[in-house]
């Protein structure tokens, strides 16, 4: 592979690149992926692909050398689809309540995956509260395994799902700057298709990137606009809740529009402790679990397959959030 004929193809700024095709960038990615790429190359690569941006084509090759190279975990007999969770942002002017939708998911015994980074770069990671709420990383697939099948819930950092995709984030500190590796991150599927995945993005450009991926692979997802790129619903504004499945897409929630009637209770303040301080209060009822949020959970109830309908899973989930404010 000539790695300075691919630079001159995607290295032409925005209107002078060209795409690479599906099977180059599959190609390109899993040599990035195995470490196959020098330094130098690597860094340009990674830099241009930030400037052009990913092609539709790019985006499917890259996933599909991704999911080639993330070790599978075993979907805990429970009847329900795993809800893979990724969470690779962290919080940096709200409370980040990543683990309060995860923990109401266990809590109807839903298995939870989480995955992402052990640290926050300046941000409150949700590595910080869930640490805080007990909840420790997996060091391998082996033990995630066992955790899903016990608690419910486990979280796995990046480099125990998949190394190489590990090594690409950890660039971010070298060159200032994401790649494409962070979009990828919140695509992983360690349940060969039989999951849904919870997909945040920041950028409106991302939400039609992600719509055509889910579209054309026919996954299984929730898609949002993240709060601070974080994958739960923003509990003072509720975004779009899109769901995908089959190729097909349906809106389960419209977005919040027109000012704000009240402001839900959320944390005083972001820091781990107190986040997690109050993520275990809302949990025994002291607390109203935000209404985007209860909205989230319905949606994530039905394409986990709890229920297979959507004004059943609205049901379910106002009575058993009114149940932990009555408790």
């Amino acid at each position: 592979m000539s790695y300075s004929a691919i630079l001159k193809e995607i290295a032409r700024g925005v209107h002078g690149a060209h795409d690479l095709a599906p099977d180059e960038a599959e190609q390109l990615y899993g040599a990035m992926l195995d470490g196959g790429v020098p330094e130098l190359e690597l860094g340009a690569i990674l830099i241009a692909m930030r400037m052009k941006g990913e092609s539709a084509n790019e985006l499917l090759g890259f996933h599909q050398a991704l999911e080639r190279r993330v070790y599978q975990l075993e979907a805990p007999g429970s009847g329900v689809r795993p809800v893979v969770l990724p969470t690779y942002n962290g919080a940096r002017h709200q409370a980040n309540l990543t683990p309060l939708l995860a923990l109401l998911l266990a809590k109807f015994g839903v298995p939870v995956l989480l995955h992402g980074t052990l640290e926050g770069g300046g941000r409150v990671a949700t590595a910080y509260i869930l640490r805080e709420l007990g909840i420790l990383p997996c060091t391998n697939v082996r033990q995630a395994n066992k955790t899903l099948a016990r608690e419910h819930i486990a979280f796995v950092p990046t480099a125990a799902l998949s190394p190489g995709l590990a090594n690409l984030l950890a660039l971010r500190n070298r060159l200032g700057v994401r790649n494409s590796g962070h979009s990828l991150a919140k695509m992983i599927d360690p349940f060969g298709g039989d999951s849904l995945r919870l997909v945040s993005v920041s950028h409106p450009d991302y939400l039609e990137k992600m719509r055509g991926f889910f579209q054309t692979t026919g996954g299984r997802a929730l898609l949002l606009r993240g709060t601070e790129g974080e994958a739960f619903a923003n509990p003072k504004r509720r975004p779009d809740l899109e769901y995908f499945e089959d190729g097909a897409q349906q809106i389960l929630f419209e977005a919040e529009v027109g000012p704000l009637k009240t402001l839900p209770s959320l944390p005083e303040t972001i820091d781990a402790p107190a986040t997690a301080a109050w993520i275990r209060e809302a949990m025994s009822g002291q607390h109203p679990v935000p209404l985007p949020i209860v909205n989230q959970l319905a949606c994530c109830l039905y394409g986990a397959g709890y229920t297979s309908d959507m004004n059943q899973a609205k049901a379910i989930v106002a009575m058993q959030t009114a149940s932990l404010a009555a408790a």
